[in-house]
């Protein structure tokens, strides 16, 4: 059901044959990249934390990129708390491994991390533990509806800053 969520919210803009489905694993970002073909870094993972009301906080972020707890709470107010399985599927309607911003099963407010700016073009999952589509970071931010760009990731910039 969650890929033809998808497939069903990417019809709006008539992409829905864009979605990549495959027999290997796609669920976790070295799959991902490996099936794809890709470097793990452009694997846009999505992550689920609890909100500061009954509805989870999506961030999108770059294979390589973890929470920076500091930068989260800053940005959010409040600790980063990501959800159970459980909750994940509830929330988006998506089973771990197929999480992403797309077709979502409620209204939740998407963020996504600057770690996704180094790159022209990213890999999302679609739903399901063996999709994935290649968006640009336009197409990912309108197709996302994202409320903004952020910053609260660490790990995929070098001593100095700069992206690696």
């Amino acid at each position: 059901m969650s890929l033809e969520s998808v497939k069903a919210h990417f019809q709006k803009w008539n992409r829905e044959n864009d979605i990549m489905e495959f027999d290997s694993s796609s669920a976790t970002v070295e799959e991902a990249a490996a099936t794809i073909g890709v470097e793990p870094e452009r694997i846009a993972k999505t992550l689920s934390f609890r909100g500061s009301d009954d509805l989870a906080v999506l961030v999108v972020a770059a294979g390589d990129a973890k929470i920076d707890n500091k930068k989260f709470r800053h940005f959010f107010g409040m600790k980063a708390r990501m959800l159970s399985p459980e909750e994940v599927l509830e929330q988006t309607g998506h089973a771990i491994g197929g999480v992403c911003p797309f077709g979502l099963a409620h209204d939740l407010d998407v963020y996504l991390d600057v770690s996704l700016k180094r790159f022209h073009t990213v890999f999302p999952a679609c739903g399901s533990r063996h999709s994935a589509i290649e968006l640009n970071l336009d197409d990912l931010s309108t197709f996302s509806s994202a409320k903004d760009w952020i910053d609260v990731c660490k790990g995929w910039q070098n001593e100095e800053g700069e992206s690696s």
